[in-house]
């Protein structure tokens, strides 16, 4: 049982990989105040990176004691130290690693010619030449964005989409370094997400991952209003699933009198020594929580946001979100149903069903009608939503274990797909992502086009890739339970889905490139290996998938 509140067990040992990861955002916030700003990228830079890394290796060594010493909970029962919270939190940094790569990727060393522009107060000012002029003279005028650096995030997120101030901010070589501190708190409140022992403790690690991301959603350099309009939906839509989550929170504790997950868990089990759960208020509490992390994860209907917030938010935010975010989503739902809601899986079980079902049969359909590349993807990453649910509610320990697999092959495959995307421009600088553009890519540029290939055919799962072994598992693990419903139609919906991901492959290598073929920006080598690094990843998986799906086995136990 959970121990009783006591400021002595707090374990700042099996907390430390969190508590980097928070710490180091907190000094970041203090970058941003007193270092200078020519200054700041870089040190923001070496310090998300560095901080990731070190919060990793002190995951590594808890790890360790892990082995020797077992579960345990590491701050009054807050937080819960076991197999899956290890194995989702290691997921989470690599992917997030990955992703803080990919927004440092910066063009900044273009020499500008002079050019006069009129900004909105009515001033004409000279950008280039090392001069800079104000005559006081002039109406407000829109600059077109075309000429300014291939940087994901704008200079000044608080100046209007295509205005002179922004244009006068790219060209003064500005950077968005508050994306850093902004990465590393999503990353924290990630970490704790899938960790939590209460509810409460969930909710505060809910909001502490959402606030950022509603942010970053809004600071794409390119397409600003679009960007702005994801950022909104996201914000208001989110705000909704959270009160949702908090209001299923307090009928548990009504039902039950606790927050705590493990008690929550026994008493709707009937277990001695605790009160027995009232169940009509048991089944509206798992409901509303439940409503809350699915939105979270994507699932149909309440993944809605999904295609347009991954369509309008900088590529490497998006790449975070598809990967990281769902590895920690899947995390808290996976606690909830196994630790607080086993004893009534035949109440919530068919209303799971139905979800995964609708989720991978809608999502399925949508992604064929797709001709834009990143929509497309973002149906896909809500069709996945549905395979991993056939695992999750299999409560078994195979259904554990197959679920922390597909989410960690997934995220790896999910971030590289993302990351790629942002390599493929038109002549504006803006990303090339409608289908059309992508012809010819392949032969034009073979290893881009042998990795999106690569990645592609894992999303479709086919042999060789990790998207085959992920979905074998959780298939193999549903059939097991007797769900051969779920398997059915994740078979027929994964058959269906081969056919838009395969139409990508053959525009990249069998068809004409457009008369105006988008540029292929050679990524930096910081950005480069991420990528790199996730193809390769995708392919050892489903070659040699042994190792990680004993990990994910051996991770697959909740403390209670």
């Amino acid at each position: 049982m959970t121990p009783a509140l006591d400021p002595h067990s707090v374990d700042y040992f099996r907390l430390s990989p969190m508590l980097i990861v928070f710490g180091v955002a907190v000094v970041a916030v203090l970058v941003e105040a007193f270092v200078p700003a020519a200054a700041r990228y870089r040190v923001q830079l070496w310090l998300a990176g560095g901080g990731l890394i070190a919060s990793f290796v002190a995951l590594l060594l808890v790890t360790r004691s892990y082995r020797v010493d077992g579960a345990s909970t590491a701050m009054s029962g807050a937080v819960i130290i076991d197999g899956p919270t290890l194995f989702l939190q290691g997921t989470v940094l690599l992917v997030s690693l990955g992703s803080v790569a990919l927004m440092a990727e910066r063009r900044l060393d273009r020499v500008w010619a002079p050019l006069e522009v009129r900004t909105a107060a009515g001033r004409r000012v000279s950008i280039g030449g090392g001069t800079t002029a104000d005559t006081g003279e002039g109406e407000g005028a829109v600059v077109d964005d075309a000429d300014l650096p291939a940087d994901a995030f704008t200079p000044a997120g608080a100046t209007v989409p295509g205005s002179a101030e922004e244009l006068i901010a790219g060209r003064a070589g500005t950077v968005t370094t508050e994306v850093y501190p902004l990465a590393l708190f999503a990353v924290g409140g990630m970490m704790l997400f899938g960790a939590c022992g209460d509810l409460l403790t969930m909710f505060i690690a809910l909001e502490v991952l959402s606030l950022p991301l509603y942010l970053l959603c809004g600071l794409a350099r390119r397409r600003r209003l679009l960007s702005q309009e994801a950022s909104l939906k996201y914000f208001l839509l989110g705000a909704f699933s959270s009160a949702i989550f908090l209001f299923g929170t307090s009928f548990a504790y009504g039902a039950t009198g606790t927050v705590s997950l493990a008690k929550i868990g026994a008493s709707v089990a009937g277990e001695s020594l605790t009160p027995v759960a009232d169940h009509t208020l048991t089944l509206i509490a798992v409901t509303l929580i439940a409503v809350g992390l699915l939105f979270k994860v994507g699932a149909v209907p309440f993944g809605s946001w999904v295609p347009d917030v991954y369509q309008g938010a900088p590529s490497p935010v998006t790449a975070l979100m598809a990967s990281a975010t769902k590895v920690a989503a899947f995390g808290a739902l996976l606690r909830v149903l196994h630790v607080a809601f086993p004893a009534v899986e035949r109440d919530w079980r068919p209303a799971l069903w139905v979800v995964a079902i609708a989720t991978m049969v809608i999502a399925t359909l949508m992604a064929v009608t797709q001709n834009d590349i990143k929509r497309m993807l973002a149906y896909s990453s809500v069709s996945h939503v549905g395979f991993a649910l056939v695992g999750a509610i299999t409560l078994s320990r195979a259904g554990v274990s197959s679920t922390l697999f597909y989410v960690a092959a997934y995220a790896v495959s999910a971030f590289g797909g993302f990351a790629l995307l942002s390599v493929v421009r038109d002549a504006t600088g803006r990303e090339a992502t409608d289908l059309a553009s992508w012809a010819g890519l392949g032969r034009r540029r073979p290893l881009v086009g042998a990795m999106m290939s690569l990645l592609l055919l894992s999303f479709a799962g086919i042999p060789l890739t990790s998207g085959f072994i992920a979905k074998f598992a959780v298939f193999s693990a549903a059939g097991h339970d007797g769900a051969w419903t779920l398997v059915i139609v994740g078979v027929v919906c994964s058959a269906i889905a081969a056919y838009f991901y395969i139409r990508v492959i053959v525009a990249m290598f069998f068809a004409d490139p457009p008369e105006h073929a988008p540029e292929i920006r050679v990524p930096s080598l910081l950005t480069s290996i991420p990528i790199a690094v996730s193809a390769a990843i995708t392919l050892l998986l489903g070659v040699f998938p042994q190792w990680l799906l004993d990990l994910a086995d051996a991770a697959s136990t909740f403390w209670r």
